[in-house]
């Protein structure tokens, strides 16, 4: 595992209760969290901005405080970040006529953020330490986008946020 990654966090029934395709949309974000060097956590938010799919930090925050790093140390505070940029961007590409948001990154002194819309309108955000090679970060999320946006159906959207909530 790279260094300061996150590995997904099971949610909700173990995994062997879930879909083949949401099992395999886990393995897929376990790989791009564990072999992105740099990241610190991940989200994948329904195109209404409910949390469906999350790595969680693994260890506490080196400052003390006992947070891991990432926006708070939630990924429940990355999703809703994601959705809330997502939203902005969506509406600043309709009034300047830009047509369909793609990508959006955020960089920062203390790190990245990337936001990458899924086919279904869902989105895939990243938060990345600040040395992080963003070029690879935007190549390794379009694998994970190439790969998942064909099987995030609504059915599977559905069974991901109910494990979501039963986790909560």
């Amino acid at each position: 595992m790279s260094r300061g990654a996150t590995p997904v966090t099971p949610v909700g029934p173990a995994a062997f209760g879930l879909s083949d395709e949401a099992r395999n949309l886990r393995w897929l974000l376990t790989d791009l969290v564990e072999e992105v060097p740099g990241v610190r956590s991940v989200a994948v938010v329904s195109s209404d901005g409910l949390l469906l799919l999350s790595s969680e930090p693994e260890h506490p925050a080196p400052d003390g405080t006992g947070r891991p790093p990432g926006p708070r140390g939630s990924t429940a505070d990355l999703a809703t970040i994601v959705a809330g940029l997502g939203s902005l961007t969506t509406g600043a590409a309709a009034l300047m006529d830009g047509g369909f948001v793609k990508q959006t990154m955020v960089a920062m002194d203390g790190g990245s953020l990337f936001v990458m819309t899924i086919s279904d309108g869902s989105l895939l955000g990243v938060h990345a330490d600040p040395a992080c090679d963003m070029s690879v970060v935007a190549y390794h999320m379009a694998l994970f986008v190439g790969r998942a946006g064909h099987v995030l159906t609504p059915e599977l959207r559905r069974e991901l946020r109910q494990s979501v909530e039963a986790a909560e």
